[in-house]
């Protein structure tokens, strides 16, 4: 099984930057991707940014241009920044990897349990 380790968040002041990460520990095998989400009171878990293995990048149009998603692959560790926070950006973030591991292979797609961000204006 593959469990995962996120930090950062907390309490921030608008302007401010966020700095999260997470790692992935046990069967980890072959990860393809790692990304971060969010999900807002009263609102779906909406994608936040994401990067492939081979450090393709997607981001949410409400944080491009002012954030990065950084895998460190030898680490099994995704970093996500996200620069000049603004009140809209409080949520819970969620880490998701996915991978596959052993000779058939078996695919998993695992989250993280989440840590609270908010940002005071």
């Amino acid at each position: 099984q593959v469990q995962l380790a996120e930090s950062g968040g907390g309490l921030v002041q608008a302007g401010e930057t966020l700095r999260l990460s997470c790692v992935a520990s046990g069967t980890i095998g072959t990860i393809t991707s790692m990304a971060w989400h969010r999900q807002a009171p009263g609102k779906e878990r909406e994608l936040v940014a994401s990067v492939t293995y081979n450090g393709i990048t997607t981001y949410a149009e409400s944080v491009k241009g002012r954030s990065t998603i950084l895998m460190d692959i030898g680490q099994n560790t995704v970093y996500l920044r996200v620069n000049n926070l603004r009140p809209e950006d409080t949520a819970v973030y969620y880490c998701n990897v996915a991978g596959s591991y052993g000779r058939l292979p078996t695919e998993y797609d695992v989250w993280g349990q989440g840590t609270q961000v908010t940002v005071s204006s």
